[in-house]
């Protein structure tokens, strides 16, 4: 339901997740008992969604997501604004702080198809009452009433802000006019391409992160970390770091040493002035070579291949990867006996609170978390590591921190993408495919007894299993329960190595591998059987809308034309977040250790685009990201050591590897939104494959290439 809070201006909340068809009529749920702001009115906990109208007409609704510059808060902003008729820039959207209910987790692509009912039915219903207060006090007919441009407009031509309507329209209990939000034929904001909401205080500095807050007393913080994953201090000297101006405390904490001083560079001084005996991490005797023979022999067994069959097989690996967001981990936090305030970027705030809280020994209700913009994530910032650190440093330093993870500590100590090893085996009998299995296995992030001494242990589960008995019928494809394509008996397995390393969910996470595997292995099918890539694609394909984006990149990327040697195309689809997508590559490989993507064209169904030019943006993303993964950037291990530190050597697109040419197609729908930040990672990454194959005569097998 959405419903009214006892407020002195308009104040309306939606529990995400209901259905808010029944609110007209509805009674104050619960008294709202704290003196209102005259910006935002906080809503109890458990609503995820509180609108306020304020009296100096702004339209003020507190985001239980974080902004990491994938857009939401214009998505959001926009879906505002469609439905109260008002004008985007009179409508804000901070983030909400970490709550004790409710669902405040930024991931999985599900923000905008999570928030698309609750937000418009907010804005809707708060709509209905704005309209029902002004056809009061002009003693007219509410049906007779329009709205545009954050005012309300009588037939005659008056017209009233909301903002002076809004302690009139806090008392209205039964709406005159509908609360239903407008149908998609009536949209004029949500579907038009936007510029962000925040584009202008990006590009100026304006935008504000956590490394820009002012916190009173906060001193800048950094901390010296081992040279092997998992290290642990064994002695320290600090009598030169201390004797340094500027040093006000030196703390030893868990992963290392931290030195609290007046400015970075005093810090950083400090830090390089510490004298530190570490001992190894669990992992020391490790490197590359090992953990790929680790993995290699967790992949569970094929099988044996259908009676009558010929076989396609591929074995792929794939490196650790670093998230590396261009703004580092940064994390403020002041931590008192009685009580912690911390300030960072989170997608998982209400989690972080709580793990916080049990770190420095407080009640969570103790503990308070401020959720800060992000510059950029990628999953990095699900974890809270500079969080955790920050406030357990507050507590031993006795004073507010404000502690900034370097490039290379973040590369080398944080989170990464796991590593992976893929078999996959399409059977093929009669021109089509009549089975088709793929066995992984992958790193796993383990501290226990197997971790800890390095021997990795080996897991499984089954992934998908859909058996059919028999032979292949006659003539085509081979109907599929399951799996993107129509290849008969799919199945699968997976495997795991326990390592006691740092892993995190990566943009796209398993699909941004194993679709890449997959996808080389169609390709490699139609070659077999000497069909077309596109071609065989679209007669084996299960979803209309997945051939209908294939479809729209080959015909737009002109699929098929003469290229000189050395350069080629490529394509690849991918199914997800109840949308899909389709990319075409053309790649100069003609120096294959120096290949640069010319061109990708992207077409994208993902129900309602809220907003297509943030879509573009998201779509444009991922076509870096699967430029960069599979050419380009990975990270070695050396002896339980990350070797990359920096942009130098963790090698991620930069201008001069991203295409000259690159479009995106938005499929049109009426249906509802799904998902789109993750979609187009394994495409782009299977087509870059694809297009390198092709472009270069060879079967790509471990990824990055040039690694």
């Amino acid at each position: 339901m959405v419903y009214t809070l006892a407020a002195s201006t308009l104040t309306v909340a939606a529990p995400i997740g209901c259905d808010g068809s029944s609110a007209e009529g509805a009674e104050p749920a619960a008294a709202h008992t704290s003196a209102p702001s005259d910006v935002v009115v906080t809503g109890a906990d458990e609503e995820l969604l509180v609108l306020e109208v304020t009296a100096a007409n702004r339209i003020v609704v507190r985001l239980p997501r974080v902004e990491v510059g994938q857009g939401i808060t214009t998505a959001v902003a926009m879906m505002i604004a469609e439905e109260l008729d008002a004008r985007l820039a009179d409508v804000d959207i901070p983030l909400a702080e970490a709550r004790t209910k409710g669902n405040q987790y930024t991931g999985g692509s599900n923000s905008v198809s999570s928030l698309y009912g609750p937000a418009r039915q907010l804005a809707a219903t708060a709509r209905a009452r704005l309209v029902t207060a002004a056809a009061e006090r002009w003693h007219l007919p509410a049906r007779t009433l329009r709205t545009r441009d954050t005012t309300v407009v009588a037939p005659d031509g008056r017209s009233v802000t909301f903002g002076s309507l809004t302690a009139s329209a806090a008392r209205i209990r039964r709406p005159a006019v509908s609360s239903k939000p407008k149908p998609a034929s009536r949209h004029r904001v949500i579907g038009r391409p936007t510029t962000r909401i925040d584009a202008r205080d990006i590009v100026t500095g304006k935008a504000r992160y956590a490394g820009d807050l002012s916190v009173a007393g906060a001193k800048p913080t950094v901390v010296a970390r081992p040279p092997t994953l998992g290290g642990k201090v064994v002695s320290v000297d600090d009598r030169a770091a201390r004797a340094l101006p500027g040093v006000r405390a030196v703390v030893t904490i868990a992963g290392g040493v931290a030195v609290v001083a007046d400015s970075f560079h005093h810090a950083f001084k400090a830090r390089d002035a510490l004298r530190i005996t570490w001992a190894p991490g669990p992992l020391a005797a490790l490197s590359d070579a090992a953990i790929r023979s680790r993995l290699r022999a967790a992949v569970p067994l094929l099988g044996t291949p259908l009676l009558g069959t010929r076989q396609v097989t591929g074995e792929f690996e794939f490196a650790f990867v670093s998230h590396a967001p261009m703004e580092v981990l940064t994390a403020v936090a002041d931590v008192r006996a009685d009580r912690a305030e911390l300030w960072f970027s989170s997608q998982t705030p209400m989690d972080a609170r709580d793990v916080i809280a049990s770190a420095v020994g407080l009640p969570a209700s103790k503990v308070r978390v401020h959720v800060i913009r992000g510059g950029g994530s990628f999953g990095r910032r699900l974890n809270y590591d500079a969080a955790i650190e920050a406030a357990l440093i507050s507590k031993a330093a006795h004073r507010p921190v404000k502690l900034m993870w370097s490039r290379a500590d973040d590369i080398r100590h944080g989170r990464m993408r796991p590593a992976s090893h893929h078999r996959i085996r399409a059977s093929h009998a009669g021109g089509r495919v009549v089975a088709f299995t793929h066995v992984m296995a992958s790193v796993n992030e383990s501290y226990g007894k197997e971790g800890l001494s390095g021997q990795g242990g080996v897991t499984g589960r089954a992934i998908t299993t859909t058996s059919r008995g028999g032979r292949a019928p006659a003539a085509g494809p081979l109907s599929s329960d399951d799996g993107l394509y129509n290849f008969g008996r799919v199945s699968g397995d997976l495997g795991g190595v326990e390592l006691a390393m740092p892993l995190g969910a990566w943009r796209s996470v398993d699909s941004g591998t194993m679709r890449t595997a997959e996808e080389i292995v169609v390709d490699e099918v139609a070659r077999n059987l000497g069909k077309d890539p596109v071609a065989f694609r679209r007669t084996t394909l299960r979803n209309k809308a997945v051939k209908a984006v294939l479809d729209k990149a080959a015909t737009a990327g002109n699929w098929g034309r003469t290229m000189p040697t050395g350069q080629a195309q490529g394509v690849a689809v991918h199914e997800e977040y109840g949308s899909c997508v389709a990319c075409l590559v053309e790649i100069d490989a003609t120096d294959p250790k120096n290949a640069r993507v010319t061109k990708v064209v992207m077409a994208a169904d993902v129900g309602t685009a809220v907003n297509p030019r943030g879509l573009e943006a998201q779509l444009m993303g991922t076509a870096v990201d699967g430029i960069s993964t599979v050419l380009l950037a990975g990270l070695h291990i050396d002896r339980g050591a990350v070797r990359e530190g920096s942009f130098a050597d963790f090698h991620y697109a930069r201008q001069r590897h991203a295409p000259l040419h690159f479009e995106a197609h938005i499929m049109p729908s009426r249906r509802d939104p799904g998902g789109a930040g993750e979609l187009g990672v394994p495409a782009a990454a299977g087509a870059v494959a694809n297009a390198y194959a092709r472009a270069t005569g060879t079967r790509p097998r471990r990824f990055p290439i040039n690694f």
